[in-house]
This record gives C-alpha cells, sequence and structure tokens, in this order.
C-alpha cells in the first residue's frame, strides 16, 4: 500500500452518464485512500465552425467560463453529498493528444472511463479508449451507467478467470476489506481438465465459484450470473490476452467488457 495517496483521473465526455462514472470514482477513492482529478478535452471544431483565426480565438475564450461552470454543476453536489474533495481541469484541442499530455504530466495511477452503450465504445472521442488500453500501464477503472458502485454503499466484488492476477495491485487489501463475501469467481474453461489448473482463490479469502464452458455463450451467461448475484465491480487482468489461457476468452477487452453488464477494473499493463 502507497503512502501518497493514489491519483485517479477520471476522463469526462460532460454526457449524462458523466455523474454516474464519478460516483463510482468517488466509490473507489473511498476505498483505497484516493484524490479525484476530472479533465475534459472539447474539439475547438464543436465550438468555432470556419472563422478567422482571431474571431475562433474570440470565441473558444468565450467558452471558458461557461465550460468551468458546467463541470462544477456536475462535481459540486457530488462532492457535497460524499464529502470528497474533486479537482477539475479542461482545456480546448485534440481529444486524444491532450489526454495523452495530461497522463504523462500528472501520472495518474488509475484512469476511470465511461463504458458507451453502443458497440463501438468510444468515449470523449474516437478510439481515445483504444489508446489508453494501449498505453497505460495503470490500473483502468470501465464504469458502466447503469450498475453503479454506491460510494455509501457495499461492494459486491468478482473476479475473472485468475484471483491472484487481478489482484495483483497494491490496493488489493483495501478492495477485500471494503468487499462482501465470499467473493464471487467467474471461470471460463475448455473442458473438466482445465479445472485443476485453474485452481487459484487467494488464501483466507471466502470464495464462491462459478464455472462456464467456454462457448459462443459464456459471457452473456457470465454477464446474467453477475446480474443475478449483484456483483457491481468485477475485476480482471489485461495480462490474460497474452497467456495460453486466453484461448478459452475469444474477445477482446473491449468486446468483453461491452457484453458485461457492470462495472470492471482492468489490472496488469496489457500491453504487448
Amino acid at each position: 500500500m502507497k503512502k501518497n495517496k493514489y491519483k485517479i483521473l477520471v476522463l469526462s465526455d460532460m454526457k449524462k452518464s458523466t455523474s454516474t462514472v464519478l460516483k463510482s470514482a468517488v466509490s473507489l477513492a473511498k476505498m483505497i485512500n484516493g484524490d479525484i482529478q476530472m479533465f475534459y478535452v472539447r474539439k475547438p471544431t464543436d465550438i468555432v465552425a470556419k472563422e478567422n483565426q482571431l474571431s475562433a480565438m474570440r470565441t473558444i475564450n468565450k467558452e471558458y467560463p461557461k465550460t468551468e461552470k458546467k463541470l462544477q454543476e456536475i462535481i459540486e453536489p457530488i462532492s457535497t453529498e460524499y464529502g470528497v474533495n474533486i479537482q477539475s481541469s479542461f482545456s480546448f484541442g485534440n481529444v486524444k493528444d491532450e489526454i495523452l499530455l495530461y497522463i504523462k504530466e500528472h501520472k495518474p495511477d488509475i484512469i476511470v472511463l465511461g463504458k458507451r452503450k453502443s458497440k463501438t465504445f468510444n468515449i470523449v472521442g474516437d478510439r481515445v479508449t483504444d489508446v489508453i488500453l494501449k498505453t497505460f500501464e495503470g490500473v483502468i477503472m470501465i464504469a458502466d451507467s447503469k450498475n453503479t458502485l454506491d460510494p455509501n454503499g457495499e461492494l459486491s466484488l468478482g473476479v475473472l478467470n485468475n484471483v491472484k492476477n487481478a489482484f495483483n495491485i497494491d490496493f488489493a487489501e483495501n478492495l477485500l476489506e471494503n468487499a462482501q463475501k465470499p467473493l464471487k469467481s467467474f471461470k471460463i474453461i475448455k473442458n473438466s481438465n482445465d479445472l485443476k489448473e485453474t485452481e487459484n482463490s487467494l488464501p483466507d479469502i471466502e470464495t464462491r465459484e462459478y464455472v462456464f464452458e467456454s462457448n459462443d455463450n459464456a459471457l452473456n451467461n457470465i454477464s446474467k450470473y453477475l446480474v443475478k448475484s449483484h456483483v457491481n465491480l468485477l475485476c480482471l487482468n489485461r495480462d490474460y490476452q497474452n497467456t495460453k489461457k486466453a484461448e478459452s476468452i475469444n474477445s477482446s477487452i473491449k468486446d468483453l467488457v461491452n457484453k458485461l453488464n457492470v462495472s470492471v477494473l482492468l489490472t496488469g499493463t496489457g500491453i504487448n
């Protein structure tokens, strides 16, 4: 466990789901002793059309106080209700470039993204999530807009495929302390012979295990059980894609997250 607070970066697109995503981030922050910074990037083309440079700059400058006010209207009610300080900042420019620059300068430990309903799974600009998954080596939380983590509620924690690897993070103990017991473990296996190879429950942690056969409906079945068992956060190690056992899940990280109606905490680097 680190001595300083964990730095949690919430990337916002200022859509309707922003408040629910922020609440999930607040819940995580309270459990692991984290500081929250919300960052928003707006494309200049969303503000100005075909104007000369001077006129465009004047228009953009007028948008600064409006954007700041909009951010505070989202942040203040949540900050007040849950007693958590939430910092915010924003910029105008290329969305991906500004986000990557922010990450480089501020070095967050955790990035929180909102999950889209659409299959394209994009947030704050085209392919931004792809870039985050490929370049960010820290923990990523994809917050579901409906299955929100309640900052004043109890955590119902689940793990997909490998308990030990999923909890190979500094704040694992904090999550487990705040989670309902038993821990729920979901495994996809090819056949019964694989079951012994995937026995990896944490010692002294009460675990209820659900085993699913690898087929086209495996993730859909798991999604149903997640809802049925009231899991609101599923842990998954991104490195599973680089192992032989990844064959038991015929899906990319993005596809997997889209199919699961729950917030997902991605550990590991996930970088090839």
